[in-house]
């Protein structure tokens, strides 16, 4: 499905490839969104496409990563294939990411810095439930 979603997306957008520059360029896209720096910390990534017309993105990776994320105590599932519509503060109609929450993987469907102070994310499941958790802690970890 998503593979699907991203060929009909890749006319006219930005494509990149191979793992340092695609690392490179979705950092670049998360700090013109406004976006912490390390939301996708993904590994080994193929191909990062951003059509800016439609506002669709795609990261590939070789394999499935889980990344845990310290300073909330939250394992995030990226697959091999992220999708997502893209405006500023926004991240909507995302595919591909999961949050475990207790025992069991979530799907996160958006996420989006609502308040002005840009200091709290928020994030929705495809339920409309929601859960924020401060910005800084998915800055990108040196």
């Amino acid at each position: 499905m998503a593979q699907q979603t991203t060929e009909s997306h890749r006319e006219g957008a930005e494509v990149y490839t191979g793992n340092e520059l695609c690392k490179k360029k979705s950092i670049e896209l998360l700090e013109e969104l406004h976006l912490p720096r390390g939301l996708l910390p993904l590994n080994d990534m193929e191909e990062v496409g951003y059509n800016r017309s439609t506002g669709f993105v795609w990261l590939k990776q070789k394999k499935e990563t889980t990344h845990n994320f310290k300073k909330i105590g939250r394992n995030v599932w990226y697959a091999k294939e992220v999708t997502a519509f893209v405006e500023e503060k926004k991240m909507k109609r995302m595919t591909g990411v999961k949050a475990k929450e207790l025992l069991i993987w979530i799907s996160l469907t958006s996420m989006v810095i609502e308040d002005p102070e840009e200091k709290k994310l928020t994030f929705q499941t495809p339920t409309g439930i929601g859960r924020t958790f401060p910005v800084s802690a998915f800055e990108l970890e040196e």
